[in-house]
């Protein structure tokens, strides 16, 4: 019995019996975004109620700085599996099929979620509990996020990636907005609920993807040594300067100015405003990235992309600048304005998130997909997950409000020094493929 990966043939052409004329038109990208929201509804709803959860049990023995730790050493658990498995993660995505990785890892997720459901329920959630699911959730999402972050460029055509990248993002921000909103107001509730509504989200992904059906991919490379071909991906990562630099860039710009860690603290101790209060801080970002991908949907980005892209990683370290000033504003104001830099922030962020991943995913072959999104994946994760742990543990030195900051100034200076260390990210005009920027300057050369 052969599998779709023991084809020798090359993957089909998306779109070659039809020619659709928006990514809306093709049903089995609608299912692939149904997967993608149902996901990040439940991650980004679990991710924040795991952490209010943590930071409720430390204070109750730990000071607020000592509590912030805490935090940190979350992010660096979850970062830890994902660095370590990433290697073989991207390996995997590219020589199984996809859907199957995906599944598999959504009912991991299930089964995380319903265990934290339970311990909730009965009263037993602890840190070490919490500090073990979070290492585990950590090495699911190495091998999810390569598998599924690869699938849209083969369920589209090419030329339409660029706006079913945008309606991706939008599913994306959607589920960072209504995932923490919803987490937030079903922990008031009970805590357990929340974690039962995270299980039932995976469950409609799980459904989602059956939905996708069959999706194609390129045949995997059985002539090379499988430690050769995870060295081939880093180096094309490596030798790819564009890729690099946009990779690199929001690896230091998050790593330095992610204050997602540090929102409970202000949520508890600095802006007094609870677990729904939390539940708004974190949707927030979600609110602006989400208009600027709807923006984004209808009027695409399509020239001085790499100038834009630099320019929103300066306006995303000033918001983290003005969120983190909240804290010495009078109570009146500290929220409203504390969430509309969240907002700010989370524009910023979209417009960087929405050029990298489409240069990534262009510039890219098929073949190494998942290799390439693996190290992508690992330095998404190293700039949340171990953003969080610098985050927490710079507060536990410096104080929160410090750390958020710092952090921020932080991403500026490093939006400048890629300037000069990134040339081809600022000379960055069109998201026009290699094979299309080749031929014009094929074209310029003959004319001249």
């Amino acid at each position: 019995m052969t599998t779709d990966n023991d084809s020798p043939q090359e993957p089909e052409e998306p779109g070659a019996e039809f020619s659709p004329t928006h990514p809306l038109l093709i049903p089995a990208f609608c299912s692939y975004l149904m997967v993608r929201l149902f996901t990040i509804v439940s991650a980004t709803g679990m991710r924040l109620i795991i952490a209010w959860q943590a930071y409720i049990v430390a204070r109750d023995t730990m000071s607020t700085g000592w509590a912030a730790a805490v935090l940190g050493l979350i992010g660096l658990l979850q970062f830890v599996p994902l660095l370590v498995c990433t290697p073989v993660a991207g390996l995997v995505a590219d020589n199984i099929k996809r859907t199957l990785i995906a599944k598999t890892t959504l009912l991991l997720l299930i089964g995380v979620s319903l265990v934290l459901a339970v311990a909730s329920y009965g009263g037993w959630v602890s840190l070490p509990l919490i500090f073990f699911l979070a290492t585990m959730l950590g090495a699911v999402r190495a091998f999810q996020g390569p598998a599924i972050g690869a699938l849209a460029p083969n369920i589209v055509p090419p030329l339409l990636l660029p706006r079913a990248i945008a309606f991706s993002s939008i599913t994306w921000q959607t589920g960072a907005i209504v995932g923490p909103a919803i987490a937030g107001y079903a922990y008031a509730w009970a805590p357990h609920y929340a974690y039962l509504l995270s299980a039932l989200l995976f469950g409609l992904a799980l459904g989602g993807l059956v939905l996708v059906g069959h999706v194609p991919q390129a045949p995997p490379q059985k002539d090379r040594h499988p430690v050769r071909q995870i060295l081939d991906g880093l180096l094309y990562v490596r030798g790819n300067r564009l890729v690099f630099g946009a990779i690199t860039l929001d690896l230091f710009a998050v790593l330095l100015a992610g204050t997602t860690a540090l929102l409970p603290v202000y949520a508890h101790d600095l802006l007094h405003v609870g677990s729904k209060g939390l539940g708004q801080l974190a949707a927030a970002p979600g609110i602006g990235a989400a208009l600027t991908a709807i923006w984004f949907s209808y009027s695409p980005l399509k020239y001085n992309v790499g100038p834009k892209m630099m320019w929103s990683v300066v306006i995303f370290g000033l918001a983290t600048m003005l969120f983190g000033a909240t804290a010495f504003m009078p109570e009146s104001i500290s929220l409203n304005v504390a969430l509309a830099a969240m907002v700010l922030w989370g524009a910023a962020d979209m417009v960087s998130v929405f050029v990298r991943q489409t240069l990534i995913q262009i510039h890219t072959p098929d073949a190494m997909r998942g290799r390439v999104g693996s190290v992508s994946m690992l330095t998404i994760s190293a700039s949340n997950e171990l953003g969080e742990a610098e985050s927490g543990f710079l507060a536990a030195l410096i104080g929160p409000v410090a750390a958020v900051i710092v952090g921020g100034a932080g991403a500026i200076l490093v939006t400048l020094a890629w300037l000069r260390l990134f040339p081809e990210l600022r000379y960055a005009r069109s998201f026009d493929p290699p094979e299309e920027l080749e031929k014009q300057s094929e074209g310029g050369l003959t004319a001249s």
